[in-house]
C-alpha cells in the first residue's frame, strides 16, 4: 500500500485579489465594496460551529445549488473547503469578518497570516467559482485538467438571474457567469493528508457525482466534509462524468465509515449537517435504488443535461 502523502506549503499566502444555514453575525460593512457593487461582508454570512470550524454561505444566491463553504482553522494553517460562485471575494470576507487570525509565530514575525489553502471537493460551478481568488488551490487529479482549462461543461455551469436575488454589482447578469481557469498548486489523490498542525484532513476519492469528487475526513474528530458525495437531499448522478457504479462504490465506503465508528458528524456540500445514522441511511438508500430502471432513466437525464450544458456553454464562449 502506498504511504499517504503529507501535503504542506510554505509561507503566508499574499492577499488575493437560505434554506437553513448561517445568518449574518455583523452589520454589513462598506470598506470592501467592489466596483460599485455590494461588499463581501454583505454577500456572505457565517456561523461558528465550534472547534475551529465556520459555516459560510452566499446570502443572495437562493437556490438548491447554493453550496456550503467551510473554513477549518488549524494551529499552523487554515483550509477553506469549497468557495461558492466567486461573485464576491471570499478572502476579503474572511479577513473583514475576523476569521483569519495570525498565529503566534506569525505575530512574532510581524503580523503575517497563517497559510490558507482552498480545497475544491469537485469543480462544479457552485463549489469552484471562487478558487481563482486564492493563491493556494487543491483539487483531485481527475478534475485538475478541467480546472486548468476553465471547462464550464465539466463545471456544469448553469446559473439563472432569478437565483441571484440581489445582483452583486451594477449590470451583472447570470449569462456572463463562468468559472475561470485556475492552475492548481496541489493535485490531490486518495490517501493524501492535509496537515493543519493540530488536525489532519485525509483525502478520500469518492467518484460518482463527478469523477474527481472527494471527501475530507478528520479522523480524530470523526468529522466528514462530504462535498456533493452525500448530503441530505436527492443525490445527483445524471451529470456529465457522473457514474452510477462509482457512486455505489463510494456509498459502500461511506457505510463502512459508519460501521467502523469513524464518522459522527457530516458537514456536506449542501443543506444541513447530519449524523452517522442519517449518513448510513442516505448511502444505503442510494445503493438500493441503483438498479436497472434507475440506470435507464439516469441515462436519459444525462443526455438531456449534456445537451443543455453544451448549448449554454457554446453561448458563453461565442
Amino acid at each position: 500500500m502506498r504511504p499517504p502523502r503529507l501535503l504542506q506549503w510554505a509561507g503566508p499566502c499574499p492577499p488575493a485579489a437560505t434554506t437553513s444555514g448561517p445568518a449574518p453575525l455583523a452589520a454589513p460593512g462598506k470598506g470592501d465594496r467592489q466596483a460599485g457593487g455590494m461588499s463581501a461582508l454583505e454577500w456572505f454570512a457565517h456561523k461558528a460551529l465550534g472547534g475551529g470550524i465556520y459555516w459560510i454561505q452566499e446570502r443572495f444566491y437562493e437556490s438548491g445549488n447554493r453550496a456550503n463553504i467551510w473554513l477549518v482553522r488549524g494551529s499552523q494553517r487554515d483550509v477553506v473547503i469549497d468557495t461558492g460562485l466567486g461573485l464576491r471575494s471570499l478572502p476579503d470576507y474572511l479577513r473583514a469578518a475576523g476569521l483569519l487570525e495570525a498565529g503566534a509565530d506569525d505575530e512574532a514575525a510581524g503580523g503575517g497570516r497563517r497559510p490558507l489553502l482552498a480545497v475544491a471537493t469537485h469543480v462544479h460551478f457552485d463549489h469552484a467559482g471562487g478558487l481563482h481568488q486564492f493563491a493556494e488551490v487543491a483539487v483531485h487529479g481527475a478534475e485538475a485538467g478541467a480546472l486548468q482549462r476553465g471547462d464550464n461543461y465539466e463545471a456544469v455551469t448553469w446559473l439563472s438571474d432569478r437565483e441571484v436575488v440581489r445582483p452583486p454589482g451594477p449590470g451583472w447578469t447570470a449569462r456572463s457567469f463562468r468559472v475561470p481557469p485556475v492552475q492548481p498548486t496541489h493535485v490531490l489523490q486518495e490517501g493524501d493528508v492535509i496537515s493543519l498542525g493540530d488536525r489532519q484532513l485525509t483525502v478520500m476519492h469518492m467518484p460518482g457525482h463527478s469523477r474527481g469528487s472527494i471527501c475530507l475526513h478528520d479522523r480524530d474528530r470523526k468529522i466528514l466534509f462530504s462535498g456533493d458525495v452525500v448530503y441530505d437531499g436527492s443525490m445527483i448522478d445524471w451529470l456529465p462524468y457522473s457514474r452510477i457504479s462509482d457512486y455505489v462504490a463510494s456509498c459502500e465506503r461511506l457505510i463502512e465509515l459508519v460501521d467502523r465508528g469513524l464518522v459522527e458528524k457530516v458537514l456536506p456540500g449542501h443543506f444541513n449537517t447530519f449524523g452517522a445514522e442519517r449518513l448510513y441511511r442516505l448511502a444505503s438508500n442510494y445503493i438500493e435504488k441503483a438498479g436497472v430502471c434507475h440506470k435507464v432513466s439516469t441515462c436519459a437525464m444525462r443526455s438531456i443535461a449534456s445537451l443543455a450544458l453544451r448549448v449554454t456553454n457554446s453561448r458563453l464562449t461565442s
